[in-house]
């Protein structure tokens, strides 16, 4: 799959690494700002089995 990206990319290899940097830093992007606080109320994150004694 990467290879297929790298491939398909215009430019040089210099060109191309800094496509991917901000093909990767866009991606980050969009999973801190929707996915990831889409998906916090419906993981199990604030169940704890420890009782406070």
């Amino acid at each position: 799959m990467y290879g297929w990206i790298w491939r398909h990319l215009p430019g040089n290899g210099l060109v191309r690494a800094l496509i991917s940097l901000v093909l990767v830093v866009a991606a980050v992007y969009v999973l801190f700002q929707y996915v990831f606080p889409w998906a916090e109320p419906l993981l199990p994150f604030n169940d704890v089995t420890v009782d406070n004694q």
